[in-house]
């Protein structure tokens, strides 16, 4: 009982954070709004430029920004549990690498915006199959020689390798691009937020990847110990495995499709949430979503206001907040 009060109390508090930076989100911008104005902009009773503003721009900007956030920090928790590995991060099994070639390739070709947003979903599906095709006895069947270390480490070495292939391409495209199209390209490499209309499909991926990931949080904890123990207790690995790589690698999808490749959160909010508050599984994965949201969007306003009317990547702000914030974290934790 006392841990479910902790937890929540946790969520409440990120929840709140959460809410604040959204508000935040809409009320700042070239055009500053109080809260009065905001309120009538949300409810649709200012139908003018601010209405057109927060409704069109600014709340889609703001809730894909959350969803993305949170699909990161989701997906790079799960990563971490899966590889056993700190530096895991939700780009490590070149899920990434696919979606950005599709998507880069497409913007050579100079092909509409939906066609860039379907070529990097399927990049990453196809990358996804090629890692599940040839890890597929380390996903499936990890009893092997060596146990959980061994098969994680070839799960990672085949990411990597994979992901090294995806780099390549990814030069080669930019190597062959016009100078009029290396701008987007670049910031899709970075992350992109701007002109963001969509978020319906990042947000039910976001709902639907945590509440798949919450029954697993004991199975996860356990595994955490050594898959030889998970198995005398009951776990079964294999399919908790699979299971995790699906998720994960749906929820890197799904936020690359809407807001290209952005770095650093899928690999720092996990260890800041476990810092502060521990590694129980239970309340780290809804704890990363909240957070991992609430530091995109704090980003993305950053991003959008601080050279205004000039816009930034947002993956450079993610860098250059959390960066000091995970070292600070990491100094202060008692040796």
């Amino acid at each position: 009982m006392a841990e479910l009060r902790r937890a929540l109390i946790v969520w409440g508090v990120l929840a709140l954070a959460g809410l604040a930076v959204f508000g935040l989100s809409l009320a700042i911008g070239s055009v500053s709004l109080d809260a009065g104005q905001l309120w009538q902009a949300l409810s649709g009773a200012d139908n003018g430029t601010a209405g057109a503003i927060v409704r069109e721009l600014r709340l889609p900007r703001a809730a894909a920004a959350f969803a993305c956030g949170g699909l990161l920090a989701l997906s790079g928790a799960l990563m971490q549990v899966l590889l056993r590995n700190p530096l895991a991060e939700p780009y490590v099994l070149g899920v990434s690498g696919g979606a950005s070639t599709g998507a880069l390739l497409s913007m050579l070709l100079m092909l509409p915006q939906w066609i860039v947003h379907t070529s990097a979903a399927g990049g990453a599906l196809v990358s996804m199959l090629l890692v599940a095709t040839l890890a597929r006895r380390d996903l499936l069947n990890p009893k092997v020689q060596g146990g959980h270390q061994e098969a994680g480490a070839r799960l990672l070495l085949t990411g990597v390798i994979l992901a090294a292939g995806w780099g390549a391409l990814i030069t080669l495209i930019l190597a062959i691009a016009p100078e009029s199209r290396l701008r987007g390209m670049l910031f899709w490499l970075t992350g992109d937020l701007g002109g963001t209309a969509a978020y319906g499909a990042a947000l039910a991926t976001l709902i639907a990847a945590l509440l798949l990931a919450l029954p697993m949080a004991r199975a996860l904890n356990v595994m955490l110990l050594g898959e030889t123990v998970a198995q005398s207790l009951g776990v079964r690995v294999g399919r908790v495995r699979l299971a995790t790589f699906l998720i994960s690698s749906i929820s890197i999808a799904a936020a690359i499709t809407t807001a290209g490749s952005i770095g650093f959160v899928g690999l720092v909010v996990p260890h800041m949430v476990r810092l502060a508050w521990g590694n129980d599984q239970r309340l780290l994965l809804p704890a990363s979503v909240l957070l991992g949201g609430t530091l995109l969007m704090a980003a993305d306003l950053i991003a959008r206001t601080v050279v205004a009317p000039t816009q930034l990547p947002v993956g450079v702000i993610t860098a250059l907040l959390g960066v000091p914030t995970f070292l600070y974290l990491l100094l202060r934790r008692p040796r």
